[in-house]
């Protein structure tokens, strides 16, 4: 079957994930640390991340996952319970702060017009809050290419959950084979061959080409070559 719609990760795909989320990490967590150094600390430490270098550690629960897989940690690091105000709280921040540092990788748009001109249909498929995600592509002016877009929070689960994937394909009628999933982490190609769509790894983000052996069913450098992937 021809290929018809590509979806992709976002952070570490195309956005550069640890200058635009290591500046607004530390924003966010001081903030929610309210003046106290030692509650600063132990956010710092569980969330595997140096305040220093503004990065993070390869094991960190930030790297792929969503809010709510490190809000526990959160919680219990500054003394309060987990809980869905938390959650929501953690991403008014996230969504508000990120903007601040922004950074995407390369130019993301030719890539994505290139694709566009082929007659591809795109969607988004993230760990971030949706209304993050959506905030991030229009301050991007990227938002208009783009057919679908999911968060953690969209009620499709999320990754490496097939979720997301599945609800494109019901929403706009498409069989597995007629779609590739892009990422730069192996939760996006879980997520891919769970949902049986081509699982097509970029080495842009936070893994090096060598770590999606057996995991990818293609790797490229950067989303960049995807287009003349397709031709050749």
């Amino acid at each position: 079957m021809p290929i018809r719609a590509i979806l992709f990760d976002k952070d570490g795909t195309f956005i550069d994930f640890h200058r635009t989320w290591g500046p607004a990490a530390l924003s966010v967590m001081t903030v929610l640390a309210k003046g106290d150094a030692g509650a600063l600390d132990r956010l710092v430490a569980v969330s595997g991340f140096d305040a220093v270098s503004l990065r993070f550690d390869p094991a960190s629960p930030l790297l792929a996952g969503s809010t709510a897989d490190f809000a526990p940690l959160w919680a219990e690091a500054i003394g309060i319970q987990e809980t869905a105000a938390f959650r929501a709280e953690i991403d008014d921040l996230f969504t508000r702060i990120g903007l601040e540092s922004l950074t995407q990788i390369g130019d993301p748009g030719i890539a994505f017009g290139a694709l566009r001109r082929r007659g591809l249909t795109l969607g988004v498929i993230t760990n971030d809050s949706e209304r993050g995600a959506v905030a991030q592509l229009n301050a991007l002016g990227l938002i208009e290419c783009f057919s679908f877009i999911a968060g953690w929070d969209s009620g499709h689960g999320r990754k490496p959950g097939p979720g997301q994937i599945e609800a494109f394909l019901k929403l706009h009628g498409m069989r597995p084979d007629e779609v590739i999933m892009v990422g730069d982490t192996l939760h996006d190609m879980h997520a891919a061959r769970a949902a049986g769509v081509v699982a097509l790894g970029v080495a842009s983000g936070l893994l090096g080409a060598e770590a999606f052996d057996g995991h990818a069913d293609h790797v490229l450098p950067s989303i960049m070559e995807i287009a003349g992937w397709l031709d050749g």
